[in-house]
């Protein structure tokens, strides 16, 4: 089994913990022969499958046995196999970006790529399909902005919220939001001019 020995190679020189899909393996064989390669290395119990097409080199603990991959590790897998973008969800941001004290109860990302929920042990991680603003600037402080002023709405982004943006942005962040202001419609627009002005009103 030539494509499985390669996959596992590759696997192995990647460690513990690793998280891949068919599209990492697109070098190896043909699409069929890695899907049943994967297949069968789970089967086997030499990789793990963690969800429909999703597959990991488990990490284990001494005391709890194999570890489930992180959210993140996941996410990003999936995004890869389907050449998309991800991007943390509007109210992980604004939890980041110290905006909101609510911690999501869910684990979810914003992409340009399909919407899709993963099944990660008893976690489900949820990729949602969304629109060009959302996705201007993904995965940076700056893109994180706008998601997280868009979960608060005009009428939570108050001159708090503006003002402590304006602090913890720095400068790369606001010149990637100066870049991408011309396509940011109404109040968000004005909301981003405020942030990068350092200003902590919406004018």
């Amino acid at each position: 089994m030539p494509v499985a020995s390669s996959i596992l190679r590759r696997v192995n020189g990647r460690g513990r913990g690793a998280v891949f899909t068919a599209q990492d393996f697109i070098d190896v064989g043909s699409r069929d022969a890695v899907d049943q390669a994967l297949a069968r290395l789970a089967r086997a119990g030499q990789i793990r499958r963690v969800d429909r097409g999703v597959y990991d080199l488990p990490r284990t603990h001494p005391k709890v046995g194999p570890m489930w991959p992180s959210a993140d590790a996941v996410a990003q897998a999936v995004a890869k196999q389907t050449d998309s973008h991800l991007q943390v969800s509007g109210a992980a941001a604004a939890n980041a970006l110290g905006l909101s004290t609510q911690v999501p109860a869910q684990v979810e990302y914003l992409t340009d790529g399909p919407s899709r929920n993963i099944h990660v042990g008893k976690l489900l991680v949820q990729l949602k399909h969304a629109g060009r603003v959302d996705m201007l600037l993904p995965q940076s402080r700056a893109g994180m902005a706008i998601v997280a002023l868009r979960h608060l709405g005009r009428n939570a982004a108050s001159m708090s919220v503006l003002q402590r943006l304006a602090t913890t942005l720095d400068s790369a962040d606001k010149k990637q939001l100066s870049r991408v202001r011309p396509r940011l419609p109404g109040w968000l627009g004005s909301a981003v001019d405020a942030v990068i002005a350092g200003a902590p009103a919406l004018g």
